[in-house]
């Protein structure tokens, strides 16, 4: 069948559909009508099917006829055992008042801003990171306990699961911050690593040691995004530059800075905790802080789900969460001839394949007791899948030598390659006797 032929079948088949009981001598006006509809659909299609930042305050809804109806959809609702789309959730901003870092549990107090009344300013939000939640500081992935308390944070959040009957923080007269219900963190970041993220930096314009004020316009390309601002120096504030540190008398007008701050919002823009004034020192930072995640990760096993298991191969397959340096999964093919801590009950298939073991781990990524209850063996297949907002695009299959009860489709798990050495690690992280 030629293209024309193929197109006027698809037209006819469109008329047919949309009007099987008019006359031939209408099917001109019936198929331009069908294509548009058509068209329209495809459009509307393509429009967010969730809420987003665009529509508003997510406190706020905006009537669209004054007759109860909205002009916005619903926030996007997390699906159990799935990421989210991207561009689903909701921003929010503020300093970390009380870290759970166990749980990954935290508070912020969220910043104050024109849709909020004075009585509801200054609360706070008790949420929970995601299993695939990101965590992100000086640049680098990051766990919850390296981000000291009173560090201004940025924040991606969806709603709370409609099951969650946990109670909100207790606050004067049961006070509570608009955005309360966006109760599950999917991102987490300092000022430094938003800024630099969208390759920006604060352009200093003028510095004030006497009344402790630093004036400065966030830029990126060398063009100004917004107003000038003036922050809060501190006589406790740390400069750093280069490979080591400076003085409050380092901070020059001209120079293209990056910092962070507390008390956001409070008494204006906030304080500046830390600044780093030049490119080296702000590289010698994030390099830092993504050798303590590598460490961080190589002894509690990198985390993801399950996405399937084949009972009778015994075969499990692991999607792994992002939130991690990616050069961590290039160690997934290294081999060892190393069998210290191996708690295999078998010997796996092939000696010289790259192998590793799986462990059982909560929602808050703790496991229970990785060096006794893991099993695992050869990994048999390391493939790269689409990225999804919350996925590493990176998934596996491992031959295990026994299937354990927690081995089921889309539970957490931790997995260590053979090459990483696992130890019993402080006993609060270890959920093991508090089931």
């Amino acid at each position: 069948m030629s293209q024309n032929h193929f197109q006027d079948a698809k037209e006819d088949s469109a008329a047919m559909i949309l009007f099987p009981l008019f006359r031939p001598a209408m099917r001109p006006l019936l198929v331009g009508l069908g294509l548009f509809i058509a068209a329209s659909l495809a459009h509307a299609d393509d429009a967010p099917r969730f809420r987003t930042d665009a529509a508003g305050p997510a406190s706020v809804k905006k009537p669209a006829n004054g007759k109860g109806k909205f002009d916005a959809p619903e926030w996007f609702q997390l699906v159990p055992g799935k990421f989210p789309p991207a561009g689903s959730a909701h921003a929010m901003s503020g300093e970390l008042i009380r870290s759970d870092h166990l749980e990954r549990r935290f508070q912020i107090r969220v910043d104050r801003d024109d849709s909020q009344d004075r009585g509801i300013w200054d609360l706070p939000l008790d949420a929970t990171m995601l299993p695939y939640g990101a965590i992100h500081y000086h640049g680098s992935p990051a766990a919850l306990q390296d981000i000291p308390l009173g560090t201004h944070l940025r924040g991606q959040f969806y709603l709370k699961d409609p099951n969650d009957k946990s109670p909100l923080p207790d606050t004067a007269y049961n006070r509570k911050t608009p955005d309360f219900e966006f109760r599950r963190c999917f991102l987490l970041e300092d000022d430094f690593t938003f800024h630099a993220r969208q390759g920006q930096l604060w352009k200093i314009e003028s510095v004030d040691l006497a009344t402790m004020k630093l004036a400065a316009t966030l830029q990126a390309d060398g063009k100004a995004i917004g107003q000038s601002k003036t922050f809060d120096l501190l006589t406790s504030t740390r400069v750093m530059q280069g490979a080591g540190f400076g003085e409050l008398k380092s901070l020059q007008a001209g120079q293209g800075v990056l910092f962070n701050l507390t008390w956001g919002t409070l008494y204006g823009p906030g304080r500046i905790t830390d600044i780093w004034l030049d490119e080296p020192a702000r590289a010698f930072a994030t390099a830092q802080q993504l050798e303590r995640h590598r460490n961080h990760v190589r002894e509690r096993g990198l985390p993801g789900w399950v996405e399937a298991v084949d009972d009778e191969a015994q075969v499990v397959t692991i999607t792994f969460f992002g939130g991690v340096d990616q050069k961590l999964f290039d160690e997934l093919t290294l081999t060892s001839s190393n069998k210290v801590g191996w708690p295999l009950a078998k010997e796996a298939d092939n000696p010289a394949a790259p192998k590793g073991t799986i462990a059982v781990a909560r929602d808050s990524l703790m496991t229970y007791d990785p060096v006794n209850d893991r099993k695992g063996g050869n990994i048999l297949d390391i493939k790269k899948i689409p990225a999804e907002p919350g996925g590493a695009g990176v998934q596996i299959k491992v031959k295990c030598d026994l299937l354990l009860e927690g081995f089921r489709p889309k539970r957490i798990v931790r997995f260590y390659p053979a090459t990483w050495k696992v130890m019993a690690l402080p006993r609060e992280e270890q959920f093991y006797g508090r089931e």
